[in-house]
């Protein structure tokens, strides 16, 4: 645990290096909310319908990362690990020229009791 999403935008596709900034948000959840390393899972998910936001007529961009976590980490842990996924998609992500580009991260807590999780190897 955790489950991570990233999904972006069409436009970005091929723009930066998923599976080091995958292995960076892998690390950084280790560091700040104590997951196991085998236990953090990144999936990175191409949106195909175009983001339109408010009334601008200008290209935008999104990168959204989602974690589903165990209960039990603190809110400023929570909040450590928000601050720095938004830095590392800073650091790893840049928008096309003349395209805005709108990070965003959330954490929720899933239910202990309920969530089941395995491998097959083949």
């Amino acid at each position: 645990m955790p489950q991570i999403s990233v999904d972006y935008s069409p436009s970005l596709d091929g723009s930066f290096d998923r599976r080091a900034l995958g292995l960076a948000i892998n690390r950084l959840a280790v560091e700040t909310i104590a997951a196991k390393p085998e236990g953090c899972k990144t999936i990175f998910r191409r949106n195909e319908p175009e983001i339109v936001v408010g009334e601008s007529e200008r290209p935008e961009a999104q990168v959204f990362v989602q974690f589903a976590i165990f209960p039990g980490r603190s809110p400023e842990a929570k909040t450590a690990l928000t601050e720095g996924v938004l830095a590392l998609l800073a650091e790893h992500v840049a928008p096309a020229p003349g395209e805005r580009l709108h990070l965003a991260v959330d954490v929720r807590d899933m239910d202990r009791e309920v969530y089941r999780n395995t491998a097959i190897e083949g």
